[in-house]
């Protein structure tokens, strides 16, 4: 196991090292540019149109505050951006590019297009066929790589917007609708410690996906709105969030974890299925669900 981890590592050196070479990054002045690449991709992220919130930035693109500011004054020193306060917060710093800006920005997309034309012309078009085909799952995988889980109130911000989103979505998917006043969902006092757990699921700190942990002293486990957010689905992510919350049931001591779910979630529905849930009878008066699942959990110290 030990040896296996060991060649994967070294695989993906392999590859950053390679990818690094072969699209310039190493370069002191990125395509030919004026810049180096961190000032560039800080530039291409910006984007030509409304202003964008810096704190944006930084977590999309995941850099350091302090070296995030050293690329924007470069930026700004050079006429390419303007960086303002936010209208409505002006703890808020915002940035949009100038006119020489977009003209910049305008000449590195031109030129990542060559880039990127020059690693596919010598290829043949299967050849073609696979590496987009390879870059595409690459992408995919590291985006799953990146996002994080956290245990947050039901309340925070994040949370409630996943919560929204998980309701409207049911609204829009349930063949009568879904009104939560009728549902049998837990409150919010359910889903926090010592009685519960709530996950919220980030990308680039976007919250992207939440489920809850429901854990009662004299019931088994219980998992509930377990969500997705449309944009993110395929990476794992469900997967990966209902995993996490069957470890903290099984530390939290529970050998049983149980959940119900509607027929019109069919993905969801093989999700359980395939991850070791058997159907049971009902053990609620969910008014919403048609299946109702269980899973025995492992012993944990």
């Amino acid at each position: 196991m030990a040896g296996e981890r060991f060649a994967q590592v070294a695989q993906v050196r392999r590859f950053n090292r390679t990818v690094a070479e072969r699209v310039g990054v190493l370069q002191d002045r990125y395509l030919g540019g004026a810049r180096p690449y961190g000032q560039a991709r800080v530039l291409w992220q910006i984007g030509d149109g409304d202003a964008h919130d810096v704190r944006g930035i930084r977590d999309r693109l995941a850099l350091d505050s302090g070296y995030l500011s050293r690329l924007l004054r470069a930026l700004e020193r050079d006429g390419l951006i303007t960086v303002q306060p936010h209208p409505r917060d002006r703890r808020v710093r915002t940035v949009r590019l100038t006119e020489a800006g977009r003209a910049e920005r305008a000449l590195l997309d031109e030129r990542s297009d060559t880039l990127a034309a020059s690693l596919l012309d010598p290829l043949d078009t299967r050849q073609r066929d696979r590496l987009t085909e390879a870059m595409a799952e690459v992408e995919r995988l590291l985006t799953a790589s990146v996002v994080t889980l956290e245990a947050l109130d039901p309340d925070h911000p994040d949370a409630a917007y996943c919560l929204r989103a998980y309701a409207a979505e049911l609204q829009q998917v349930f063949d009568s609708g879904f009104d939560p006043a009728r549902s049998k969902l837990p409150d919010p006092g359910e889903l926090r410690p010592p009685r519960g757990q709530f996950l919220v699921a980030r990308l680039h700190g976007e919250p992207v996906g939440c489920g809850g942990l429901k854990l009662p002293a004299d019931a088994p486990a219980e998992i509930k709105r377990l969500w997705v957010a449309p944009g993110t689905r395929g990476l794992g992510l469900a997967r990966r969030l209902l995993t996490e919350l069957e470890l903290r049931a099984a530390e939290h001591g529970s050998g049983l974890v149980r959940l119900d779910t509607n027929k019109a979630l069919e993905a969801a529905t093989r999700l359980y299925r395939s991850s070791g849930y058997t159907e049971v009878p009902a053990f609620n008066d969910e008014p919403y669900a048609h299946h109702w699942f269980e899973k025995a959990l492992p012993r944990r110290a």
